[in-house]
């Protein structure tokens, strides 16, 4: 009784390599006793993992102008919010009565 054989290999994944590409990866098999086809099946087998991006100089100039433009914009009401601002004061104040100057408010 003979064992059954594995199914053969017949289907191929064509890639775009340039002759340089394709001649540094050959000898990169041949020094550690792979074939190639060995390593391209071993990254199919694997996990597929997506190179990470880096942002483009643009990306990050775009990024840094938009905080800015925000920051700019909140500012003002940043410094309303914050007590012992003129605009707090004005706001406590609203009869102008004098009782409690701005200085004595601001020390507080």
């Amino acid at each position: 009784m003979t064992t059954p054989r594995p199914p053969k290999k017949s289907e191929t994944l064509e890639i775009r390599l340039s002759n340089a590409e394709k001649l540094a990866f050959m000898a990169r098999c041949r020094s550690e006793g792979v074939t190639a086809s060995e390593v391209v099946r071993g990254l199919i087998e694997a996990p597929v993992v997506r190179p990470k991006r880096s942002a483009k100089p643009w990306q990050a100039l775009a990024a840094a102008m938009a905080g800015l433009l925000i920051g700019a914009l909140a500012a003002p009401a940043i410094a309303e919010a914050l007590p012992g601002s003129r605009a707090a004061f004005d706001q406590m104040d609203a009869n102008h009565d004098g009782v409690v100057t701005f200085a004595e408010f601001k020390a507080r």
